[in-house]
């Protein structure tokens, strides 16, 4: 429990948010126990509304006299910022949560170092299958966090998560040819909870399976170019949906706030409601409920409640994503995703959990529908324009697909396209037999920069039409 005591402060509004985390990494690389790194944060965030003006103060002193001292500093920021903020702080809400917020295992008992690197020992081991074999990693990270809420309007909410991040990597070389296999990129089995989640993805013995396909890349062609229908697998889609719906659809970046860190949007704010952001199959949601997903919360670091919404219906745009001070600005409904990646951080928007909805096509159905195309899985690079529009990602691992049956595999499989059209030629949806919750804990963005976690849940899906090449093409 974060205790948070009794301030003699007043203010029109303000906030304290409280967060304390462990993270603890292990690894076994080339066999080899990498040492255990142990990091522990603590700190808090002061938010002030004082008339039309409002203010952040940060402090790592977390005593009485530290939260005052820093809810005095955010009420002088407050002051100062009167007669230039953005909004008048007085049309701003002035929330009052109440409740508390627990992922699955947040309580359970932790594994022992010992027990961790036995397990990464195993995997490591079973890995190194073939001379060709030069490099190879297994590792996790498991992340403790405890955020307390409360606010001069009655305020208190405590969210407690635990998040476990497996990871699997294995490098193969022969012939001047180098290619390296993952377990579902990196770190992109990120899920909270306990050791449930190793288990969800099989990770146990994966480290003989993915020595084997990094093998078989080594002997595999390179993907042929040309225009052709991609089955993308969960573990592309996500990347897909991070960098071309995501971040075009947080509405402080429409609004022109990221324009000189990452760029802006292709999204205007007159798009909403009327916009054919795809076609009629996608389903795109916020879903911060979803108890497995690593973004999922009660409430943001506003106090906002978490809700699924939709912001994208048969393929209609419908809202941003937005937090209660962005909505205020631009007049748009939005959600709660208002997030900071630590207590020295005022909370920007971000996404959380951003699925994409699952369809009614079988794996099997959605190969068979498809004369000639390519299956592609795992991201491994990505580069987008910085109005989040014109793209091109490559993937591990490729298999041919020729009039309805899987064929041969092939390396160094990638794709480019526009986000703006991209999204229209989707012509299938997996079921949720197909359906990955994934993620990723590195999403960057701010000034100062902010890293992130963020989930991602989606089936396999079809696109018609795609530009495909091959690593080799000039």
């Amino acid at each position: 429990m974060i205790a948070i005591p009794d301030l003699p402060f007043r203010a029109d509004f303000w906030s304290l948010r409280v967060t304390e985390e462990t993270s603890d990494e292990y690894a076994v690389r080339k066999d080899v126990a990498l040492p255990l790194s142990r990091r522990t944060d603590r700190g808090a965030m002061a938010t002030v509304h004082h008339g039309r003006g409002y203010g952040y103060a940060a402090t790592g002193d977390t005593s009485p006299a530290g939260l005052q001292a820093a809810l005095e500093r955010a009420a002088a920021w407050a002051r100062f910022t009167a007669d230039h903020a953005l909004l008048d702080a007085r049309t701003l809400p002035t929330p009052a949560p109440r409740g508390e917020y627990a992922s699955p295992a947040s309580a359970a008992p932790p594994r022992s170092p010992r027990d961790w690197y036995e397990l990464l020992a195993l995997e490591s081991r079973q890995a190194a299958i073939d001379s060709r074999i030069v490099d190879w990693e297994a590792s996790v990270e498991v992340v403790r966090a405890t955020q307390r809420f409360v606010t001069s309007t009655g305020g208190d909410v405590i969210q407690h998560h635990r998040m476990v991040m497996p990871g699997l990597s294995v490098t193969a070389h022969a012939d001047g040819q180098t290619q390296t296999r993952t377990l579902n990129g990196y770190r992109g089995i990120c899920q909270q909870g306990g050791d449930e989640v190793l288990e969800r993805f099989g990770y146990a013995g994966s480290g003989r399976r993915i020595a084997a396909e990094a093998l078989e890349l080594l002997a595999a062609p390179n993907c042929p170019s040309g225009t052709m229908d991609v089955l993308l697998m969960p573990d592309q889609m996500i990347l897909q949906i991070h960098e071309s719906i995501g971040h075009p659809l947080e509405l402080d970046r429409i609004l022109g706030d990221e324009r000189n860190f990452a760029g802006t949007s292709f999204v205007t704010p007159d798009m909403f409601g009327s916009y054919r952001y795809g076609s009629d199959l996608l389903n795109v949601t916020f879903d911060p409920t979803r108890p497995e997903e690593l973004a999922s919360y009660g409430w943001d670091d506003e106090g906002m409640r978490a809700e699924k919404v939709h912001l994208i219906r048969k393929g209609i745009l419908e809202r941003p994503l937005g937090g209660a001070i962005s909505q205020a600005r631009a007049g748009l409904p939005g959600t709660a995703n208002a997030r900071a990646d630590g207590w020295n951080r005022p909370p920007i928007d971000r996404m959380a959990n951003l699925n994409l909805e699952p369809g009614d096509a079988s794996l099997e159905e959605m190969i068979a529908g498809i004369e000639h195309g390519v299956l592609m899985e795992t991201n491994c690079s990505w580069s987008i324009d910085d109005s989040r529009n014109k793209f091109q990602f490559g993937c591990e691992r490729g298999r041919l697909i020729e009039d309805g049956r899987l064929g041969a595999v092939v390396r160094n499989p990638n794709y480019r396209g526009i986000s703006a059209s991209f999204w229209r030629s989707l012509a299938r949806v997996g079921d949720a037999g197909t359906m990955q919750v994934l993620g990723t804990p590195y999403c960057g963005k701010g000034e100062p920069s902010q890293v992130i976690r963020v989930g991602h849940a989606s089936p396999a899906c079809v696109f018609a039409g795609v530009e495909v090449f091959g690593g080799e093409e000039a």
